[in-house]
């Protein structure tokens, strides 16, 4: 399973961990994703979601 949101192809992203003394080191943030089950035409699918796309189904009453 790759760290990407199947939707909006959110991915990893990129930093540095800086400390008290402004070294930098390398991090990475990743997505927060979910696995979430729906039905489209009667056929269950299951898909890898960025909890900022479900709450986006959500808000557009597309995922209860």
């Amino acid at each position: 399973m790759s760290a990407r949101c199947e939707l909006t192809g959110k991915g990893k992203q990129f930093g540095h961990n800086v400390s008290f003394s402004l070294r930098r080191t390398n991090r990475v943030f990743k997505p927060n994703l979910q696995k979430k089950t729906f039905e489209v035409d009667g056929q269950k699918i299951t898909m890898t979601l960025s909890t900022q796309a479900i709450r986006t189904l959500k808000k557009k009453k597309i995922l209860a």
